[in-house]
Protein backbone atom coordinates (compact mmCIF):
# COMPACT_ATOMS: atom_id res chain seq x y z
CA UNK A 1 0.00 0.00 0.00
CA UNK A 2 0.95 3.49 -0.90
CA UNK A 3 1.29 5.80 1.95
CA UNK A 4 1.14 9.88 1.77
CA UNK A 5 1.36 11.89 4.62
CA UNK A 6 0.64 15.65 5.05
CA UNK A 7 0.86 18.27 8.17
CA UNK A 8 -1.75 21.27 8.00
CA UNK A 9 -0.86 24.68 9.40
CA UNK A 10 -2.16 24.53 12.87
CA UNK A 11 -0.68 21.27 13.62
CA UNK A 12 -3.11 18.01 12.55
CA UNK A 13 -1.66 15.73 10.72
CA UNK A 14 -3.03 13.85 7.71
CA UNK A 15 -2.18 10.18 6.44
CA UNK A 16 -3.96 8.99 3.11
CA UNK A 17 -3.65 5.99 1.50
CA UNK A 18 -4.16 5.06 -2.31
CA UNK A 19 -7.31 2.31 -2.96
CA UNK A 20 -8.03 1.48 -6.52
CA UNK A 21 -11.70 1.32 -5.54
CA UNK A 22 -15.22 3.03 -5.60
CA UNK A 23 -15.77 3.29 -2.14
CA UNK A 24 -13.70 5.58 0.10
CA UNK A 25 -13.33 5.89 3.76
CA UNK A 26 -12.60 9.42 6.04
CA UNK A 27 -11.97 9.84 9.29
CA UNK A 28 -10.29 11.44 12.39
CA UNK A 29 -8.51 10.02 15.15
CA UNK A 30 -7.82 11.95 18.29
CA UNK A 31 -5.41 10.85 21.13
CA UNK A 32 -7.97 11.50 23.83
CA UNK A 33 -10.04 8.13 25.53
CA UNK A 34 -11.25 6.91 28.86
CA UNK A 35 -7.65 7.40 30.55
CA UNK A 36 -7.83 11.27 30.07
CA UNK A 37 -10.77 11.73 32.28
CA UNK A 38 -10.52 13.48 35.76
CA UNK A 39 -11.87 12.05 38.95
CA UNK A 40 -15.60 12.07 38.89
CA UNK A 41 -15.99 12.27 35.59
CA UNK A 42 -15.85 8.46 34.40
CA UNK A 43 -17.34 8.04 30.98
CA UNK A 44 -16.91 11.83 29.48
CA UNK A 45 -14.80 10.59 26.78
CA UNK A 46 -17.66 8.00 25.31
CA UNK A 47 -20.91 10.88 26.12
CA UNK A 48 -18.66 12.96 24.51
CA UNK A 49 -18.34 11.03 21.33
CA UNK A 50 -22.55 10.35 21.32
CA UNK A 51 -22.90 14.06 21.87
CA UNK A 52 -21.21 15.20 18.60
CA UNK A 53 -23.93 13.91 16.72
CA UNK A 54 -26.55 15.55 18.31
CA UNK A 55 -26.42 19.38 16.52
CA UNK A 56 -23.64 21.81 15.15
CA UNK A 57 -24.31 25.41 14.17
CA UNK A 58 -25.93 24.80 10.80
CA UNK A 59 -27.50 21.03 10.89
CA UNK A 60 -29.84 19.42 13.71
CA UNK A 61 -28.95 15.93 14.29
CA UNK A 62 -31.07 14.60 11.65
CA UNK A 63 -29.36 16.52 9.21
CA UNK A 64 -25.81 15.32 10.30
CA UNK A 65 -27.53 11.31 10.01
CA UNK A 66 -29.00 12.26 6.52
CA UNK A 67 -25.86 14.02 5.11
CA UNK A 68 -24.00 10.89 4.38
CA UNK A 69 -26.96 8.39 4.38
CA UNK A 70 -28.92 10.28 1.76
CA UNK A 71 -26.05 9.31 -0.57
CA UNK A 72 -25.71 5.56 0.99
CA UNK A 73 -22.49 6.30 3.00
CA UNK A 74 -21.92 5.87 7.06
CA UNK A 75 -21.19 7.71 9.56
CA UNK A 76 -19.32 5.91 12.53
CA UNK A 77 -17.35 6.60 15.49
CA UNK A 78 -15.88 4.55 18.63
CA UNK A 79 -14.19 5.51 22.25
CA UNK A 80 -11.42 3.69 23.76
CA UNK A 81 -9.27 4.10 26.95
CA UNK A 82 -6.91 6.35 24.66
CA UNK A 83 -8.57 7.73 21.54
CA UNK A 84 -12.03 9.15 20.34
CA UNK A 85 -12.58 8.03 16.34
CA UNK A 86 -15.10 9.67 13.99
CA UNK A 87 -15.10 8.00 10.48
CA UNK A 88 -17.08 8.02 7.08
CA UNK A 89 -17.62 5.14 4.16
CA UNK A 90 -18.64 6.88 0.88
CA UNK A 91 -18.43 6.64 -2.69
CA UNK A 92 -15.36 8.19 -3.65
CA UNK A 93 -17.04 11.33 -5.70
CA UNK A 94 -18.86 12.56 -1.73
CA UNK A 95 -15.22 13.13 -0.64
CA UNK A 96 -15.90 16.74 0.38
CA UNK A 97 -19.79 16.34 1.59
CA UNK A 98 -17.67 13.96 4.13
CA UNK A 99 -14.73 16.24 5.05
CA UNK A 100 -16.95 19.14 5.33
CA UNK A 101 -19.37 17.23 7.60
CA UNK A 102 -16.96 15.27 9.82
CA UNK A 103 -15.14 18.93 10.31
CA UNK A 104 -18.79 20.34 11.11
CA UNK A 105 -19.33 17.85 13.99
CA UNK A 106 -15.77 18.22 15.50
CA UNK A 107 -15.63 21.51 15.68
CA UNK A 108 -19.25 23.29 15.92
CA UNK A 109 -21.18 21.38 17.57
CA UNK A 110 -23.48 22.86 19.98
CA UNK A 111 -23.98 20.33 22.45
CA UNK A 112 -28.03 21.22 23.12
CA UNK A 113 -28.47 20.58 26.91
CA UNK A 114 -32.42 18.94 26.05
CA UNK A 115 -30.30 16.08 23.62
CA UNK A 116 -27.87 15.66 26.68
CA UNK A 117 -30.41 14.77 28.70
CA UNK A 118 -31.58 12.34 26.08
CA UNK A 119 -28.42 10.78 25.84
CA UNK A 120 -27.89 10.21 29.67
CA UNK A 121 -30.87 8.06 29.40
CA UNK A 122 -29.15 6.09 26.60
CA UNK A 123 -25.95 5.67 27.76
CA UNK A 124 -26.99 4.16 31.19
CA UNK A 125 -29.67 2.18 29.49
CA UNK A 126 -26.37 1.14 27.27
CA UNK A 127 -24.72 0.19 31.01
CA UNK A 128 -27.63 -1.61 32.65
CA UNK A 129 -27.60 -3.92 28.96
CA UNK A 130 -24.32 -4.35 29.61
CA UNK A 131 -24.37 -5.41 33.18
CA UNK A 132 -26.78 -8.09 31.94
CA UNK A 133 -23.77 -10.04 29.79
CA UNK A 134 -21.31 -11.09 32.42
CA UNK A 135 -19.14 -12.47 29.34
CA UNK A 136 -18.87 -8.78 28.34
CA UNK A 137 -18.80 -7.23 32.06
CA UNK A 138 -15.69 -9.60 33.29
CA UNK A 139 -13.51 -8.02 30.95
CA UNK A 140 -14.47 -4.29 32.08
CA UNK A 141 -14.33 -5.62 35.70
CA UNK A 142 -11.21 -7.24 35.31
CA UNK A 143 -9.69 -4.01 33.65
CA UNK A 144 -10.77 -2.33 36.90
CA UNK A 145 -8.61 -4.18 39.27
CA UNK A 146 -5.42 -4.53 36.62
CA UNK A 147 -5.39 -0.84 36.77
CA UNK A 148 -6.62 -0.17 40.02
CA UNK A 149 -6.53 3.64 40.97
CA UNK A 150 -6.03 4.99 37.81
CA UNK A 151 -7.77 6.12 34.54
CA UNK A 152 -6.65 3.18 32.40
CA UNK A 153 -9.18 1.39 35.12
CA UNK A 154 -12.20 3.39 34.36
CA UNK A 155 -15.19 1.52 32.19
CA UNK A 156 -15.69 3.21 28.73
CA UNK A 157 -18.87 3.64 29.59
CA UNK A 158 -18.53 4.64 33.04
CA UNK A 159 -21.35 4.22 35.44
CA UNK A 160 -24.75 6.13 35.85
CA UNK A 161 -24.26 8.34 38.71
CA UNK A 162 -21.35 9.96 37.02
CA UNK A 163 -22.86 9.95 33.43
CA UNK A 164 -26.09 11.54 35.49
CA UNK A 165 -23.63 14.05 36.69
CA UNK A 166 -21.87 15.58 33.78
CA UNK A 167 -23.03 18.67 32.13
CA UNK A 168 -22.59 20.02 28.60
CA UNK A 169 -19.93 22.68 30.64
CA UNK A 170 -17.74 19.47 31.55
CA UNK A 171 -18.03 17.89 27.60
CA UNK A 172 -16.86 21.67 26.56
CA UNK A 173 -13.75 21.74 28.98
CA UNK A 174 -13.34 18.01 28.15
CA UNK A 175 -13.32 18.76 24.59
CA UNK A 176 -11.39 22.39 24.60
CA UNK A 177 -8.46 20.06 27.18
CA UNK A 178 -8.30 17.57 24.82
CA UNK A 179 -9.31 17.84 21.38
CA UNK A 180 -6.05 19.06 20.36
CA UNK A 181 -4.87 19.62 17.48
CA UNK A 182 -1.24 18.26 17.14
CA UNK A 183 -2.89 14.81 18.50
CA UNK A 184 -5.02 14.51 15.93
CA UNK A 185 -4.92 12.89 12.64
CA UNK A 186 -7.05 12.75 10.04
CA UNK A 187 -6.92 9.74 7.62
CA UNK A 188 -7.85 8.54 4.05
CA UNK A 189 -8.21 5.48 2.14
CA UNK A 190 -9.45 5.91 -1.59
CA UNK A 191 -9.04 6.67 -5.14
CA UNK A 192 -8.42 10.85 -4.73
CA UNK A 193 -5.48 12.73 -5.87
CA UNK A 194 -3.87 13.24 -2.29
CA UNK A 195 -3.51 17.13 -3.45
CA UNK A 196 -6.81 17.45 -3.86
CA UNK A 197 -7.10 15.97 -0.53
CA UNK A 198 -4.59 18.12 0.92
CA UNK A 199 -7.21 20.90 -0.42
CA UNK A 200 -10.17 19.93 1.19
CA UNK A 201 -8.14 19.19 4.61
CA UNK A 202 -6.93 22.61 4.39
CA UNK A 203 -10.10 24.04 3.87
CA UNK A 204 -12.12 22.45 6.61
CA UNK A 205 -9.68 21.45 9.06
CA UNK A 206 -6.91 23.60 8.31
CA UNK A 207 -8.93 26.78 9.26
CA UNK A 208 -9.22 26.34 13.05
CA UNK A 209 -6.90 27.76 15.08
CA UNK A 210 -4.44 25.73 16.46
CA UNK A 211 -4.91 24.25 20.26
CA UNK A 212 -1.73 22.27 21.53
CA UNK A 213 -1.65 19.77 24.52
CA UNK A 214 -1.05 21.49 27.68
CA UNK A 215 -1.07 18.49 29.86
CA UNK A 216 1.03 15.52 30.40
CA UNK A 217 -1.04 11.78 30.84
CA UNK A 218 -0.87 10.57 34.41
CA UNK A 219 1.09 7.55 33.57
CA UNK A 220 0.37 3.54 34.98
CA UNK A 221 3.20 2.32 37.39
CA UNK A 222 2.63 -0.96 39.28
CA UNK A 223 -0.29 -3.65 39.58
CA UNK A 224 -0.63 -5.52 42.77
CA UNK A 225 -1.53 -9.45 41.32
CA UNK A 226 -5.22 -10.27 42.96
CA UNK A 227 -7.22 -13.12 42.51
CA UNK A 228 -11.35 -12.13 43.07
CA UNK A 229 -14.44 -14.63 42.93
CA UNK A 230 -17.86 -13.10 42.48
CA UNK A 231 -21.11 -15.05 42.82
CA UNK A 232 -23.88 -13.63 40.09
CA UNK A 233 -25.96 -16.66 40.11
CA UNK A 234 -25.20 -17.37 36.38
CA UNK A 235 -25.78 -21.11 34.62
CA UNK A 236 -22.09 -20.61 33.21
CA UNK A 237 -19.06 -19.31 34.72
CA UNK A 238 -16.53 -16.82 32.97
CA UNK A 239 -13.74 -16.19 34.26
CA UNK A 240 -10.48 -13.86 32.68
CA UNK A 241 -6.83 -14.77 33.84
CA UNK A 242 -4.32 -12.05 32.65
CA UNK A 243 -1.31 -9.24 33.93
CA UNK A 244 -0.26 -6.32 33.13
CA UNK A 245 1.87 -6.20 29.24
CA UNK A 246 4.17 -4.27 27.07
CA UNK A 247 3.42 -0.86 25.96
CA UNK A 248 3.36 0.49 22.12
CA UNK A 249 6.88 1.30 22.14
CA UNK A 250 8.35 -1.58 23.52
CA UNK A 251 10.12 -3.86 21.32
CA UNK A 252 9.14 -7.02 22.84
CA UNK A 253 5.54 -6.11 21.34
CA UNK A 254 5.62 -7.90 18.19
CA UNK A 255 6.60 -11.46 20.26
CA UNK A 256 3.89 -11.30 22.60
CA UNK A 257 1.07 -10.65 19.80
CA UNK A 258 2.49 -13.97 18.28
CA UNK A 259 2.57 -15.74 21.61
CA UNK A 260 -1.45 -14.66 21.75
CA UNK A 261 -2.07 -16.02 18.28
CA UNK A 262 -0.38 -18.85 19.24
CA UNK A 263 -1.92 -19.24 22.45
CA UNK A 264 -5.99 -18.61 21.78
CA UNK A 265 -5.72 -16.36 18.80
CA UNK A 266 -8.77 -15.99 16.46
CA UNK A 267 -7.90 -19.00 14.68
CA UNK A 268 -9.60 -22.78 15.58
CA UNK A 269 -6.09 -24.49 15.59
CA UNK A 270 -5.00 -22.36 19.02
CA UNK A 271 -3.34 -24.39 21.41
CA UNK A 272 -5.89 -23.70 24.43
CA UNK A 273 -8.52 -23.72 21.73
CA UNK A 274 -7.37 -27.18 20.78
CA UNK A 275 -7.30 -28.35 24.36
CA UNK A 276 -10.19 -27.37 25.95
CA UNK A 277 -12.70 -27.82 22.99
CA UNK A 278 -11.60 -30.05 20.90
CA UNK A 279 -9.84 -32.43 22.84
CA UNK A 280 -12.09 -32.25 26.34
CA UNK A 281 -15.47 -30.11 25.21
CA UNK A 282 -15.44 -28.17 28.50
CA UNK A 283 -15.73 -24.71 26.69
CA UNK A 284 -16.76 -23.15 24.10
CA UNK A 285 -15.54 -19.93 23.88
CA UNK A 286 -11.37 -19.53 24.60
CA UNK A 287 -9.91 -16.60 23.42
CA UNK A 288 -6.62 -14.92 24.30
CA UNK A 289 -6.00 -11.13 23.50
CA UNK A 290 -3.81 -7.93 23.87
CA UNK A 291 -4.07 -5.05 24.33
CA UNK A 292 -0.64 -2.11 24.32
CA UNK A 293 -1.60 1.07 25.62
CA UNK A 294 0.72 4.20 26.11
CA UNK A 295 3.12 2.97 28.65
CA UNK A 296 1.72 -0.58 29.95
CA UNK A 297 -0.71 -3.43 28.21
CA UNK A 298 -2.76 -5.58 29.18
CA UNK A 299 -2.53 -9.14 28.34
CA UNK A 300 -5.14 -11.80 29.61
CA UNK A 301 -7.62 -15.19 28.39
CA UNK A 302 -11.13 -15.40 28.34
CA UNK A 303 -12.94 -18.77 29.13
CA UNK A 304 -16.51 -19.63 30.08
CA UNK A 305 -17.42 -22.62 31.36
CA UNK A 306 -20.22 -24.56 33.37
CA UNK A 307 -19.40 -23.92 36.76
CA UNK A 308 -18.19 -27.72 37.69
CA UNK A 309 -15.63 -27.52 35.04
CA UNK A 310 -13.91 -24.51 36.02
CA UNK A 311 -10.82 -25.89 37.96
CA UNK A 312 -10.29 -28.33 35.22
CA UNK A 313 -9.73 -25.92 32.50
CA UNK A 314 -8.01 -23.33 34.90
CA UNK A 315 -5.47 -26.58 35.44
CA UNK A 316 -5.31 -27.21 31.53
CA UNK A 317 -4.53 -23.59 30.93
CA UNK A 318 -1.73 -23.57 33.56
CA UNK A 319 -0.55 -26.56 31.73
CA UNK A 320 -0.36 -25.13 29.09
CA UNK A 321 1.56 -22.03 29.60
CA UNK A 322 4.21 -23.84 31.86
CA UNK A 323 5.05 -26.04 28.84
CA UNK A 324 5.26 -22.44 26.74
CA UNK A 325 7.38 -20.89 29.39
CA UNK A 326 9.80 -23.87 29.63
CA UNK A 327 9.97 -25.56 26.15
CA UNK A 328 11.07 -23.52 23.45
CA UNK A 329 9.20 -23.70 20.21
CA UNK A 330 10.49 -25.87 17.91
CA UNK A 331 11.67 -24.03 14.07
CA UNK A 332 8.67 -25.74 12.60
CA UNK A 333 6.85 -24.62 15.04
CA UNK A 334 7.64 -21.30 15.21
CA UNK A 335 7.75 -21.15 11.25
CA UNK A 336 4.08 -21.88 11.13
CA UNK A 337 3.08 -19.69 13.74
CA UNK A 338 4.32 -16.78 11.89
CA UNK A 339 3.00 -17.77 8.81
CA UNK A 340 -0.53 -17.66 10.29
CA UNK A 341 -0.14 -13.95 11.92
CA UNK A 342 1.03 -12.69 8.57
CA UNK A 343 -1.85 -14.33 6.46
CA UNK A 344 -4.18 -12.66 9.09
CA UNK A 345 -2.55 -8.78 9.02
CA UNK A 346 -2.39 -9.61 4.97
CA UNK A 347 -6.07 -10.58 4.92
CA UNK A 348 -7.19 -7.56 7.35
CA UNK A 349 -5.41 -4.98 4.79
CA UNK A 350 -8.33 -5.86 2.61
CA UNK A 351 -10.67 -4.13 5.25
CA UNK A 352 -9.69 -0.85 4.33
CA UNK A 353 -11.64 1.03 6.66
CA UNK A 354 -9.99 -0.84 9.45
CA UNK A 355 -6.41 -0.35 7.63
CA UNK A 356 -6.88 3.50 7.79
CA UNK A 357 -7.54 3.60 11.45
CA UNK A 358 -4.33 1.39 12.12
CA UNK A 359 -2.39 4.06 9.90
CA UNK A 360 -3.76 6.66 11.98
CA UNK A 361 -2.93 5.18 15.14
CA UNK A 362 0.46 4.40 14.11
CA UNK A 363 1.01 7.76 13.05
CA UNK A 364 -0.30 9.79 15.82
CA UNK A 365 2.33 7.54 17.88
CA UNK A 366 4.96 7.29 15.67
CA UNK A 367 4.83 9.83 13.12
CA UNK A 368 5.30 7.04 11.01
CA UNK A 369 3.70 4.12 9.33
CA UNK A 370 5.35 0.55 8.77
CA UNK A 371 4.71 -0.97 5.82
CA UNK A 372 3.59 -4.53 5.89
CA UNK A 373 7.04 -5.88 4.24
CA UNK A 374 8.88 -4.10 6.91
CA UNK A 375 6.58 -5.91 9.45
CA UNK A 376 6.83 -8.98 7.94
CA UNK A 377 10.42 -8.86 8.36
CA UNK A 378 10.51 -7.92 12.21
CA UNK A 379 8.29 -10.70 12.55
CA UNK A 380 10.93 -12.79 10.50
CA UNK A 381 13.26 -12.24 13.33
CA UNK A 382 11.58 -13.42 16.25
CA UNK A 383 13.26 -16.16 17.80
CA UNK A 384 12.21 -19.22 19.89
CA UNK A 385 13.63 -17.59 22.47
CA UNK A 386 11.88 -14.50 22.17
CA UNK A 387 8.77 -16.26 22.47
CA UNK A 388 9.82 -18.28 25.87
CA UNK A 389 10.82 -14.88 27.66
CA UNK A 390 7.91 -13.04 26.85
CA UNK A 391 5.84 -15.97 28.66
CA UNK A 392 8.17 -16.62 31.53
CA UNK A 393 7.96 -12.49 31.69
CA UNK A 394 4.14 -12.03 31.67
CA UNK A 395 2.36 -15.59 31.23
CA UNK A 396 3.33 -17.34 33.53
CA UNK A 397 0.44 -18.82 35.88
CA UNK A 398 2.33 -17.79 39.38
CA UNK A 399 2.39 -13.94 37.52
CA UNK A 400 -1.65 -13.99 36.77
CA UNK A 401 -4.15 -12.06 38.25
CA UNK A 402 -7.49 -13.79 38.16
CA UNK A 403 -11.42 -12.84 37.88
CA UNK A 404 -13.80 -15.56 37.94
CA UNK A 405 -17.88 -14.67 37.80
CA UNK A 406 -19.99 -17.73 38.51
Amino acid sequence: MEYKTGLLRNGIRLVHIAVDSKVAHFGVLINAGTRDELPGQSGIAHLTEHMLFKGTHKRKAYHILSRLDDVGGEFDAYTTKEDIALYTTFLNSYYNRSIELLSDVLFSSVLPEKELLKERDVICDEINSYRDNPAELVFDEFESYLFSNHALGNPILGDEASIRNISVCDIKTFMKRCFNTDQMVLCSAGNIPFNKLMHYCDKYFGEHPENLRGFQRAEFSQSQRFEKRKEIGSHQAHCMLGNTAYSYRDERRLALILLSNILAGPVMNSRLNLLLREKHGITYNIESSYNPYYETGNFSIYFGTDNDKVEKCLSLIRKELISLCNTPLGSMQLSKAKRQIMGQLAISTENHAQMMLSAAKSYLLFDDIESLPSLFDRIEQIKSSDITEVANEVCHPDKLSMLLFN
